[in-house]
């Protein structure tokens, strides 16, 4: 039993042999680029704002149907660690958000939201605006910024550390206080590179810690097939880490996500209004 997550249990002989026959995620990287309807997730966005005077962000929106897509199929939220398959314990997200230093120059800091089984895209956005308010301060520094600054400031200590943390990592034995600083134990990693004017990439699932899932949401792009130049298409690249589930599970989730961002209500989970879309997820 590892702090993060307990063996995943149920899976074919094949599923299990899977993680030996690639040991790395380098391995097992798929890649794929869906393109979403950004009209739909604007005039949403808009009416938000007109009717509850909420600024919702794309960034919010897209990590919320992921959210509730995997609720629905919970093996997307599946890690592999030394070759053996876990159910994650918890969810969360992490993503690089710019800031400014107390001299004006630009700098980088990480941050990991986690989730309640109750969020809805209200909530999941407040608690990234809040995040980024607190870490957008120039003198502020989160635990995971003051952990790297100790660990780089002897030359030695970040060897040691890496490789202790990476033993004890395999072993099942990370502290949870660890897993919780730590970007890379995360659910699934985001970035937003339409914020920075930049086209979407696809960016490797790292082989530290247990991410299964990376997102990139790029700039916009005519929707050409739509007859009006002036519609917009979001790409999403999506890599992913092929062992944790079976391609039909990933299809099936896919689906769901479609769903969500073809409907944005549904992610105000308001029981009296919106039911969640039915799917075939066990």
């Amino acid at each position: 039993m590892r702090a993060d997550g307990k063996r995943a249990k149920g899976l074919t002989a094949i599923e299990q042999a899977i993680p030996f026959i690639m040991p790395k995620r380098v391995d097992a990287q798929n890649y794929v680029t869906e393109y979403l309807d950004e009209e739909i997730i604007k005039d949403y966005i808009r009416d938000v704002r007109r009717e509850k005077g909420i600024r919702l962000s794309r960034m919010a929106v897209v990590i919320a149907a992921y959210y509730l897509a995997a609720l629905k199929h919970p093996y997307v939220n599946r890690f592999v660690m030394n070759s053996r398959i876990y159910d994650r314990n918890h969810f969360c997200v992490s993503f690089v958000m710019l800031k400014n230093r107390a001299d004006g120059t630009p700098d980088e800091t990480t941050i990991k939201v986690f989730m309640e089984p109750t969020d809805n895209v209200f909530t999941i956005n407040q608690r990234i605006n809040d995040l980024i308010v607190k870490n957008s301060q120039p003198v502020h520094m989160n635990n995971t910024d003051k952990f790297a600054a100790f660990m780089f400031s002897l030359p030695v200590l970040p060897k040691l550390v890496m490789a202790l943390v990476r033993l004890l990592d395999r072993g099942g034995l990370l502290p949870r206080a660890i897993i919780d600083l730590s970007p890379f134990h995360t659910s699934m990693f985001i970035t937003n590179l339409a914020s920075i004017n930049t086209t979407h990439i696809y960016h490797h699932v790292y082989e530290f810690g247990t991410t299964s899932v990376f997102l990139s949401m790029g700039k916009s792009i005519p929707n050409y097939l739509s007859g009006n130049l002036g519609d917009k298409l979001m790409p999403l690249s999506v890599v992913m880490d092929e062992r944790i589930c079976t391609g039909h599970d990933y299809a099936m989730f896919n689906k769901t996500l479609r769903r969500f961002l073809e409907n944005p209500r549904s992610l105000e989970r308001s029981e009296e209004k919106v039911s969640l879309p039915a799917t075939g997820a066990v």
